[in-house]
């Protein structure tokens, strides 16, 4: 993903793919683990585009983006099991 396409996304948008790039870095992380993953440079790339996320959301003025992660997560979960 390119910072232009990241850019061109709202807010609430590059909050929901800050979360699904970490969901598929962790992914990545345990697929190294069991010497599944077939293209070590996946995870480089799974960071940087979460670096890129975090850029932009701090252009734009965002202030504590870990915990709005958090509480979006834990709004997420307390609606999936209730």
């Amino acid at each position: 993903m390119t910072i232009a396409e990241i850019r061109e996304l709202k807010t609430e948008e590059l909050h929901a793919e800050l979360d699904r790039l970490r969901r598929h870095l962790f992914d990545l992380r345990s697929q190294a683990v069991t010497e599944k993953l077939e293209d070590p440079a996946q995870l480089t790339k799974a960071k940087r585009d979460i670096a890129r996320v975090f850029t932009v959301l701090r252009e734009r003025g965002e202030t504590n983006v870990e915990a709005q992660q958090y509480h979006l997560e834990a709004i997420a979960t307390h609606k999936a099991g209730g």
